[in-house]
């Protein structure tokens, strides 16, 4: 058999809590954002449910090395947390992180990524979106526990987020407060007043994608279309560095 390069394909890593992990559903955003780059690039799901910025910042070393090949064609990374950092202490201590440390973590899983040679104008901070508390209270008694997020905090974790952007020089997707922009109704966005609807899921997927689209323009389209394969000889279509 010829000799051939292996084909090492860009990645997109989407890193975030559960709203991340299922965003890979049916119309799920993440899955909106990997069919638009199919052939492009892997987009992969590295969404951990229940987690906060904490516990982000110790496994992201993990998750991606410094010495590791692959991860030196990363075009984008999206960091998504903060829905659970910011619930309320007294009521849900093992996932609350105080506001300053969120801050921080973000910041150093921005400066981690830069180590690992993803630069900052690669990475997408995403804000928590808003909550619907007398929705997510219905969910909360069901588990048996009180309400544990207020809207108000969740706005305060928000705004960090969008500063904590800035400082590294990232962008920021502030759900927070797009989707309650003009007084719309966000609840429409929520599935049970924390996390996303399919209209929720919709709205990420066109807001993320204004921001990822310029920094995976320029990904070509990996191995040739099938109509330029040489029948006669296809190992010299395939078989060749693109």
């Amino acid at each position: 058999m010829s000799k051939f390069t292996t084909v090492i394909w860009p990645k997109v890593i989407l890193f975030g809590d559960s709203i991340t992990q299922f965003s890979f559903q049916p119309n799920g955003w993440g899955a909106e954002i990997a069919n638009k780059l199919a052939r492009k690039c892997d987009v992969i799901n590295r969404g951990l449910s229940g987690y906060n910025s904490r516990w982000a910042k110790i496994v992201l070393p993990r998750l991606i090395s410094c010495q590791n090949s692959a991860d030196s064609k990363i075009a984008a990374v999206t960091i998504f947390f903060g829905a659970n950092d910011s619930a309320l202490e007294d009521k849900n201590p093992q996932q609350h992180v105080p506001l300053q440390e969120y801050s921080e973590n973000l910041k150093e899983m921005s400066r981690f990524l830069a180590s690992a040679g993803v630069s900052a104008d690669r990475v997408v901070f995403i804000t928590p979106p808003p909550v619907h508390e007398a929705a997510w209270e219905k969910e909360c008694i069901i588990k048996g526990c009180p309400l544990n997020r207020h809207n108000s905090v969740a706005g305060q974790y928000a705004q960090v987020c969008v500063q904590a952007a800035g400082q590294c020089g990232a962008d920021v997707l502030d759900l927070w407060t797009l989707m309650q922009k003009d007084g719309q109704d966000y609840t429409v966005y929520l599935s049970d007043g924390l996390h996303l609807s399919e209209k929720g899921n919709q709205f990420v997927a066109q807001h993320l994608w204004g921001l990822l689209e310029s920094r995976v323009a320029d990904l070509p389209f990996i191995l040739p279309y099938w109509g330029d394969v040489d029948a006669k000889s296809p190992e010299s279509s395939l078989l060749c560095d693109q």
